[in-house]
């Protein structure tokens, strides 16, 4: 019997259209690319198929092909040299190594290029184009991305991490080789079936009623021998493209009507909770009452949607503002991105006392920039911090001190992701009275393990967060909140 040969690759980032901040190959070479044989062991969110796809095929006994690994954080529309470069790179890599037994790629799912509304579904079809029909395709995906029809004709099987924040990539990923392996050794025919829920929404699992409805979707794959996987699809409401939306995709083995039933029921459930998902919000005022009212342990106040991790620059000051007008102490923000005031930073050398300007230089929205006497407290040359067992790098960065204020400064946008932003500048988050993150839910499973306060601010208008005021140009206009509608199946919504 010959040995399984499996091609793996990812090509991944989230677009916010409405971002100032283009995407070029310098932003991926920040990031992440990994030519074949690159990729670190450490698995890193839409490329994590890659390292686990060593180990799964290495206890096989199969021969893992490896292609380029292309990840670039956040932001706005990826140019198109950029988008077809890495595409095409990667497609050249599998021409090279067929024939192959099956493929598994990851991808992010809300990337938009210059000139490709879907980009990820261009790039699926041109694999598909490439092994063939009966080749098994199987696709790991971020849910906060736009669900198409190109896509779901391409691949046999589309997996989205359950969890937002995205703890279980990793557990995405073993499921996309197990699939694999059932499919490539005819053991499972994987077909997939989607359901528009004609809604967009966001969807924190860490809290109810999200968490009980992911936690029935895993019930389901224990316990329904048909179904082979269930992902929610939540959308990405900063992405305007023409198939925006929240799904519900149901992966079955050779039944898709049955797979389509399943999915209409689980979408028509998620429809109801519609509203009643999101996590309170607080203004900028009443997040520090509240946290200045805590008495044991530090309170965490996340600056939501000014979250690189959806595409914005990071460098927000509404937030720090406010604590600075208020003559606050004992405050750790994480962080602001500035490359120029590191920069600055760094060439002062830690203990410099300078007059700098940082931050609010992206977009309208964000606050004006702070203008201050600081402090240079530390300095780091390509910092990182952890989220799970991956690394996520922030590039040079600084902690100046600010009117009694620590603030971090980083030169490669990122997210907190992990109390490790603060404990790499040997800050304590457990002794601070109040830890500020840019973030909008990643930061929770690390942060709730130092503080039962979390706070959700809105501050600013940095991200497009209200869909029925966004001014789309591309997206439906039928979903809700954009039109009152009373079901997912209203033909005339009010």
């Amino acid at each position: 019997m010959s040995v399984k040969r499996v091609f793996s690759a990812a090509l991944a980032t989230e677009t916010n259209t409405f971002s100032p901040i283009r995407v070029d190959l310098r932003a991926f070479e920040a990031s992440l690319l990994a030519r074949p044989g690159e990729h670190p062991d450490t698995p890193t969110l839409c490329s994590a198929v890659i390292p686990v796809g060593r180990e799964f095929c290495k206890q096989k006994g199969w021969e893992l092909v490896e292609g380029t690994a292309a990840w670039a954080d956040p932001a706005g529309l990826v140019s198109r040299p950029a988008f077809e470069g890495l595409r095409d790179e990667i497609l050249d890599q599998l021409k090279e190594a067929m024939p192959v037994d099956g493929a598994v790629i990851g991808i992010h799912g809300a990337m938009v290029a210059d000139g490709y509304d879907d980009p990820e579904g261009d790039f699926l079809t041109r694999v598909r184009n490439i092994i063939g029909s009966d080749i098994p395709l199987i696709v790991t995906l971020d849910p906060h991305s736009h669900l198409t029809a190109k896509r779901a004709a391409a691949a046999d099987a589309l997996i989205a991490f359950k969890e937002f924040p995205h703890t279980d990539f990793v557990d995405r990923a073993e499921d996309a080789w197990t699939i694999a392996d059932a499919a490539i050794e005819g053991r499972a025919a994987p077909q997939v079936s989607v359901f528009d829920c004609k809604m967009i929404d966001v969807f924190p699992t860490s809290r109810q009623p999200m968490r009980g409805f992911v936690d029935a979707l895993f019930d389901l794959e224990r316990t329904d021998q048909k179904v082979l996987s269930t992902s929610v699809i939540h959308g990405f409401m900063a992405g305007d493209v023409p198939e925006m939306g929240t799904k519900i995709v149901v992966v079955s083995d050779g039944a898709s009507d049955y797979g389509q039933s399943i999915a209409q029921e689980l979408g028509e459930k998620l429809f109801e909770m519609r509203g009643q998902v999101r996590s309170p919000e607080v203004s900028v005022s009443e997040a520090f009452d509240r946290a200045l009212s805590v008495k044991d342990g530090p309170a965490v106040i996340a600056d939501m949607w000014d979250n690189p991790g959806g595409g914005t620059a990071g460098d927000a000051t509404v937030i720090l503002a406010e604590a600075i007008s208020r003559n606050l102490q004992g405050i750790a923000f994480g962080s602001i991105w500035d490359p120029v005031a590191v920069q600055l930073c760094h060439a002062g050398g830690e203990g410099a006392e300078m007059e700098l300007r940082f931050g609010a230089k992206s977009a309208p929205g964000c606050g004006d920039p702070i203008d201050a006497r600081v402090k240079v407290i530390r300095n780091i040359a390509n910092a990182e911090q952890k989220f799970g067992d991956s690394f996520v790098p922030i590039g040079d960065a600084s902690l100046i001190n600010v009117n009694g204020i620590e603030v971090i400064l980083n030169s490669t946008r990122a997210q907190c992701f992990d109390t490790s932003l603060f404990e790499i500048f040997d800050i304590d988050p457990k002794a601070r009275h109040i830890l500020i993150v840019k973030s909008t839910n990643h930061f929770q499973a690390s942060f709730s393990q130092v503080s039962d306060t979390i706070l959700y601010c809105s501050a600013g208008s940095p991200y497009p967060n209200n869909p029925a005021t966004t001014l789309y140009r591309h997206a439906p206009r039928d979903i809700w909140p954009i039109v009152e509608r009373t079901s997912p199946h209203d033909e005339t919504p009010a």
